[in-house]
């Protein structure tokens, strides 16, 4: 007896999302598993589905013999002669089973069970391959409800949690909002499958800016890194390798539509789309946009040290917010740059070489190729003196004004007579400010008492943690959170 399954077969393919071959296989398995359960085996049973899939069949393959021993793989002679008058001994039959008659009850219920359980697995593995595909994509979904702060989505077939850590801090949700995000992760876990969504990573940005902006979807224009603080700001660096194309306009787009597109996703978070430099300088300077930078000077290449000058205008938003801006640029750049005013600059205590850089910056260039800093550029120098100084590590002047006399005199190949020679060259030729020159800037420090050069330290209280921090603190002792001071 063919059973008509047409309308339960519709069911499951709407309730489960399951495909028609799919509800054939586990109404196929729910039969042979009821007939094995009545029979003991299942080798010889067989089921067949109509073209249309709308009726199935279960079919047993018995032999013909003259003497029954074995019901469910024999039939008598005689009974296969009542269904086919021309059976002989030894011939297979395949007998049409009821399976509303010939299975025990217990039988189906048993059957019915296991069908559920392949279904559920089935389901959830043809949800896990749908889904896995999607990872490290955007997907839409509805806002359903909110447990333990971990917000739960309709993303179709299934539910999302977007939980509490991958939520932006500014953005706030009621019921049926729609709720754009990234798929982060997929897994199996024991109650079931897990989407795990997010709209603080990185790549939710780099996923919004593929669909705002064809130029980078199409690799024609490169995203290098991506930096955020999520619900505040995001800078992004960006290269092309054709010439012709101008990769921070393409994604800027004509009058700003396409990153207006991407801030209003983003719940007005602020985007610093910048290009990547392979010269540090020129990416320093960049990376702390929207400021203006006059120029970047690098301290320590090995260590990735550097000094970013700026106008006093300027100061406040190079730094940023609690340092956001600067220690974004940080992050972008992997360099540690500090951040200083022309004046702040001078006043630092810092070698020759670099306040020799700092005079290409900011003196005249013309006045810069007339001063003299190193010890073999005075005229009439000895310069086996200068070599002299020079392999003890007194190449400039400003060194070998401050250098100690012990260290003078123990120097090879110098003579007491050589340095007076020598002072009086510098006295001719070279300029020796008083105030905040050369000459003070260490010996007016050494002349403070303990006492003073302590009250000179102005101390403050770490906004975390209430740590004492100075001015020369870039990381507080006691929390361990980066440190930027604004001036005002």
């Amino acid at each position: 007896m063919a059973l008509d399954l047409h309308e339960e077969i519709q069911q499951l393919m709407q309730e489960k999302g399951m495909s028609e071959e799919l509800v054939a296989r586990t109404i196929e398995n729910l039969l042979v598993s009821a007939y094995k359960r009545k029979f003991g085996h299942s080798e010889n049973v067989l089921v067949r589905f109509s073209d249309d899939k709308r009726e199935v069949s279960l079919l047993a393959k018995k032999v013909i013999v003259d003497e029954l021993l074995d019901d469910s793989k024999e039939i008598a002679i005689a009974e296969a002669h009542k269904l086919a008058p021309d059976a002989e001994l030894g011939d297979e039959m395949l007998i049409e089973l009821d399976p509303r008659k010939d299975f025990a009850r217990s039988a189906v219920v048993t059957a019915k069970h296991a069908a559920r359980q392949y279904m559920r697995e089935i389901t959830k593995d043809s949800l896990y391959a749908e889904y896995k595909e999607k990872e490290g994509e955007i997907i839409t979904g509805y806002y359903q409800r909110e447990r333990n702060n971990n917000i739960y989505v309709d993303i179709g077939k299934i539910e999302g949690v977007l939980p509490k850590r991958f939520q932006s801090p500014r953005e706030i949700y009621h019921v049926n909002d729609r709720v754009k995000a990234l798929v982060l992760k997929v897994e199996k876990t024991a109650t079931g499958l897990q989407v795990v969504l997010s709209r603080t990573h990185t790549d939710f940005v780099r996923a919004i800016f593929e669909t705002e902006v064809p130029e980078i979807y199409d690799k024609v224009v490169e995203i290098h890194k991506i930096v955020r603080e999520p619900g505040y700001r995001t800078k992004l660096a960006v290269f092309s390798s054709r010439e012709d194309i101008d990769p921070v306009g393409a994604c800027v787009g004509m009058k700003g539509a396409r990153i207006q597109a991407v801030i209003r996703e983003l719940e007005g978070e602020k985007i610093d789309v910048l290009k990547f430099e392979t010269d540090p300088v020129k990416f320093v300077k960049n990376a702390l946009s929207p400021a203006e930078v006059r120029d970047v000077i690098i301290l320590d290449e090995a260590k990735k040290q550097a000094l970013a000058v700026v106008n006093d205008s300027q100061l406040s938003l190079a730094i940023g917010k609690q340092g956001l801006n600067v220690r974004l640029a940080n992050r972008l750049c992997d360099w540690n740059i500090d951040v200083k005013t022309a004046k702040q600059f001078e006043d630092m205590d810092i070698s020759s070489e670099s306040r020799k850089a700092v005079s290409r910056l900011f003196g005249d260039a013309d006045d810069y190729e007339d001063e003299i800093y190193e010890i073999r550029e005075l005229p009439s120098v000895d310069m086996a003196v200068a070599d002299a100084l020079a392999a003890a590590g007194l190449d400039y002047i400003e060194d070998f004004i401050n250098a100690e006399e012990e260290r003078l005199a123990g120097i090879e190949g110098v003579t007491p007579e050589s340095l007076t020679a020598l002072r009086k060259l510098i006295e001719e030729y070279v300029e020796v400010v008083e105030e905040g020159g050369i000459e003070d800037v260490d010996a007016n420090v050494g002349h403070l008492s303990a006492g003073e050069a302590e009250a000179e330290v102005e101390e403050y209280e770490c906004p975390e943690c209430g740590a004492k921090i100075t001015l020369d603190m870039t990381v507080c002792p006691g929390c361990g959170v980066g440190l930027s001071f604004e001036y005002e």
